[in-house]
């Protein structure tokens, strides 16, 4: 009942019932073999980049670094590895929330293929468990059911440089280090789901990143007891270079199929999407349940095409960060992310680049305007007009609150988002009523 209510007030006025009814079903395993394949597929193609050993020792070295943002994992191990690692931890996350009698819907979605960007930078297969089980725990604590927090366990990962940080960055002696590290992390996943929940209010579910502003509130409490005992993070800019033509190549490929495949799921048809493009997208808006997930699919694959072209037509990078930044793109198109409104924060942060001190192709830049589109419920209540002033306001903020949790917290942009929505979205509404 209460899922179906937000549902409802996220749809169109007057049509939710209509698009329930114009809803094609599939069903959940297929859901999950698909993802599941896509997986697969990343998985194997770290294969085709190197072989076997090169990628077992790229692990190694992905393993073992501090991972503080920006840490590119094809320039510390290669691109073998970093697909490997993105792929074994998806599988994860898909075996954890199919164990748990989880639906594979849109937030879901967004939560795998966010997993599966951010192991190209910054989580790894060492890095995520003390997270998840502090979220685990907690559940234990409430004596709730694990699926109920499996989204913030999830999301909850983007802590994960707290782990590798600790455990590999200080200097501490080994033994020591570990269980440090997994105890804090513990005790971060543990706070996470009662801190997520009141931080949503916070942003009125405008930040589509609501783990992101609740992670970097975390993060910094953490870095501020570090900083006490002197303890600092680097300024950290590991980037790799060279392979846009490759991995784009890829990307598109992999884009290409999303599309091809919803279309077959819709009926072979794009019937549906214009009515999927009314939505604003603020929080919760379940693309899956709402459109289906024939155009959920259609739409990931058209905001991949939209965002890997953004990054070659600046003649930006393609690496770790930069696609971490379009699979999660990729994945919120399923959970609040469409081509209407994502287009308007795009625009709002290349204006912005314009006339800051970024140059619009910079790591930094690009970074921004990908993970910006956090924003985009802002563009899809508010109109285009107010999406372009969330990017460029966005823009300014981002670049300056990384030093607060000093990168311990993979989504700076959720947690810049968090704070652009909370200023800006009150100004929106009292425009929009005396409108």
């Amino acid at each position: 009942m209460e899922k179906s209510a937000q549902l409802k007030a996220q749809a169109p006025e007057g049509s939710y019932e209509d698009m329930k009814k114009e809803v094609i079903e599939v069903a959940e395993k297929v859901k999950y073999s698909t993802i599941s394949a896509y997986a697969v597929f990343i998985l194997l193609a770290a294969f085709v980049f190197n072989s076997p050993n090169e990628i077992l020792q790229g692990i190694s070295s992905i393993v073992v670094a501090p991972s503080i943002l920006v840490t590119d994992y094809m320039a510390v191990g290669n691109i073998g590895a970093a697909f490997f690692n993105s792929g074994i931890l998806m599988l994860s996350a898909i075996f954890i929330a199919k164990h748990n009698k989880v639906n594979m819907n849109g937030p879901v979605i967004a939560a795998v293929l966010t997993i599966g960007g951010f192991a190209l930078f910054g989580k790894n297969i060492y890095n995520v468990w003390a997270i998840i089980f502090g979220v685990y725990l907690h559940s234990v604590f409430q004596k709730e059911k694990f699926s109920k927090f499996i989204l913030i366990a999830f999301f909850g990962t983007a802590l994960g440089p707290l782990i590798s940080q600790i455990t590999f960055g200080f200097g501490f002696s080994p033994i020591k280090a570990i269980i440090l590290a997994n105890v804090l992390g513990v005790t971060a996943g543990f706070i996470l789901p009662p801190l997520a929940n009141h931080f949503v209010k916070f942003h009125q579910g405008f930040n589509l990143y609501n783990i992101g502003f609740t992670a970097g509130m975390v993060g910094t409490f953490f870095m501020a007891m570090f900083r006490a005992f002197d303890l600092q993070n680097p300024t950290t800019l590991i980037i790799a270079e060279g392979y846009n033509y490759i991995l784009g190549s890829f990307l598109y490929v992999l884009f290409g199929s999303m599309i091809v495949i919803g279309f077959g799921f819709n009926n072979k048809s794009f019937k549906g999407y214009k009515n999927l493009l009314k939505h604003p997208g603020r929080l919760v808006a379940d693309y899956v349940s709402l459109s289906g997930f024939g155009l959920s699919l259609i739409n990931m694959g058209a905001l991949g095409f939209i965002t890997t072209s953004y990054v070659l037509l600046v003649n930006g990078q393609l690496n770790g960060p930069i696609m971490g930044g379009i699979f999660t793109v990729v994945g919120f198109g399923a959970f609040g992310k469409h081509v209407k409104n994502i287009i308007p924060v795009l625009i709002g942060v290349y204006i912005a680049s314009l006339f800051q001190v970024w140059d619009t192709n910079s790591t930094g830049a690009l970074l921004a305007a990908l993970f910006g589109t956090t924003l985009a419920p802002i563009a899809g209540q508010f109109g285009w007009k107010s999406g372009i002033v969330a990017g460029i306001l966005h823009m300014a903020m981002v670049m300056n609150v990384g030093y607060l949790h000093g990168g311990m917290n993979l989504y700076n942009n959720g947690f810049s988002g968090g704070m652009v929505a909370a200023v800006l979205v009150p100004i929106m509404d009292s425009l929009k009523r005396e409108e």
